[in-house]
């Protein structure tokens, strides 16, 4: 999935520091809900995945690689696609993903956003 189809989904959620200004995972929890989407946030807020509402359409990871991985590993429920931001990658959370048949992808959904959110989101 390309990040312009990322912004196309609805349901979104954050999995960092969403409460500490500065956080890069605040900054894109803040922007996301700036430009209409539906976002929940795990880490600061939400202690597990299995506690967020609703539907997962993209899980967006700005947190450190092995609590990420542990949270996704703890995760019974199903989840869409998933963004790996810098920082928040390694070899071990890549192959989980991989062999537990996880979508994912690097990049910024800050950088995304710009590009393609707004009057680019077409949602289903």
């Amino acid at each position: 999935m390309t990040l312009e189809q990322v912004m196309q989904k609805k349901n979104f959620v954050v999995v960092g520091n969403t409460v500490e200004a500065g956080k890069p995972a605040r900054d894109i929890k803040e922007q996301l809900i700036a430009h209409g989407y539906t976002v929940h946030a795990v880490g600061k807020e939400l202690v597990s995945l299995n506690d967020v509402p609703g539907e997962i359409d993209v899980l967006d990871l700005c947190i450190h690689p092995a609590k990420g991985l542990k949270l996704l590993q703890e995760c019974r429920r199903d989840f869409g696609f998933v963004v790996i931001q810098p920082g928040a990658e390694s070899d071990e959370l890549c192959a989980w993903l991989t062999q537990n048949g996880h979508p994912y992808r690097h990049g910024c959904l800050l950088v995304a956003m710009r590009l393609y959110a707004g009057e680019h989101a077409v949602w289903d």
